[in-house]
């Protein structure tokens, strides 16, 4: 038996959760901050890592009240080590790092996206090999995935990750922040009437989502001078109907040419429904997708990571500083 306990402060969210053996969660507290960044627009990174500091005791109070354990029952403190915003990463890391120490419990520095591949497993087994694509705001990735925590990047955005550019789309269209999730129900209610390129529209597995991007704020622009009206949830389906297409493709393409045994899909654009519904629909190949609730950041995804570098016995030493970037390819296990 196993007892993690995971802290994820990679971005505007602090989350603690306690994970028990493979998949008994025992608590996924989370404090989200996007009413506080929603009046910017977006995420403020100074004002992110401060409310980290506010809230953190408050966090792991709750998380061990609601789990009904004290620290000295914990095995192991799973943490981000990054990518993600410095500031924010440092709270995690210092939070981690004291219970590490005052308790002598061993480190477990995770790779964010380690953790939001791995949440998938918080429902079932992945089977290998697999292909995942991680979307996200700052992510848009193919990894191709041999065995156990093996990650070969195969695929990745030249440019914008989908869900930044989903974020800038609905700046453009004057939509709250974030823009993803209001694109997305308003591309349900819209009929594609727009014209727009296919980005990247090639036999690699990179994608590129700048011009998309651009195509649209140019698109609004002309009507703006030309004193058209834009129909905005036309504009929103046109929008992801581009995106999802490349995309899905891609994702079929690679998983045919690597023939693995599923797709597993990972990160925040993962809650996506019109993305489920396409490649759910297209894929040959079985796709698996996280719940919901492990889509956003969240520390029960890091704990589910953790779980397994506990088993491998992949441990930090107390001096591990924070990585704001670097590959995940990083973190693959030695065979």
């Amino acid at each position: 038996m196993s007892l993690i306990l995971a802290i994820e402060s990679s971005c505007d969210e602090m989350s603690i959760a306690i994970l028990k053996d493979k998949r008994e969660l025992l608590c996924n507290v989370v404090a989200s901050q996007i009413d506080t960044h929603r009046l910017f627009g977006g995420v403020v990174p100074e004002i992110a890592s401060r409310m980290h500091v506010e809230c953190v005791s408050t966090v792991l109070k709750t998380a061990l009240q609601q789990a009904n354990i004290n620290m000295a029952d914990i095995d192991a403190i799973a943490v981000t080590k990054g990518p993600g915003l410095v500031g924010s990463l440092h709270v995690g890391m210092q939070a981690a790092k004291t219970l590490a120490l005052a308790y002598h419990k061993p480190l477990i520095g995770v790779h964010h996206i380690a953790g939001h591949i791995y949440a998938n497993e918080l429902v079932e087994d992945i089977k290998y090999p697999c292909l995942c694509l991680v979307v996200s705001g700052g992510h848009s990735e193919l990894v191709y995935m041999k065995s156990e925590f093996s990650f070969e990047v195969i695929g990745q955005t030249l440019d914008d990750a989908i869900g930044e550019a989903y974020d800038k789309v609905g700046r453009v269209l004057h939509l709250p922040y974030p823009g993803g999730p209001v694109i997305d129900k308003m591309a349900a209610e819209g009929k594609h009437a727009y014209h727009l390129p296919l980005p990247l529209n090639d036999d690699s597995y990179n994608f590129s989502f700048s011009g998309l991007k651009s195509a649209v704020i140019n698109l609004c622009h002309n009507a703006s001078q030309r004193g058209e009206d834009i129909v905005p949830s036309d504009l929103a389906c046109s929008f992801q109907e581009v995106a999802l297409e490349v995309l899905v493709s891609k994702t079929i393409k690679a998983a045919k040419d690597y023939n693995v045994n599923e797709i597993i899909v990972a990160g925040g654009v993962s809650a996506n429904k019109g993305l489920r519904q396409k490649l759910s629909q297209e894929s040959p190949i079985k796709v698996l997708f996280p719940p919901m609730s492990y889509c956003t950041d969240n520390a029960a995804m890091i704990a589910s990571a953790g779980r397994i570098m506990y088993e491998h016995q992949r441990f930090s030493p107390l001096d591990l500083s924070v990585k704001p970037s670097y590959d995940l390819e990083e973190e693959s296990v030695d065979e």
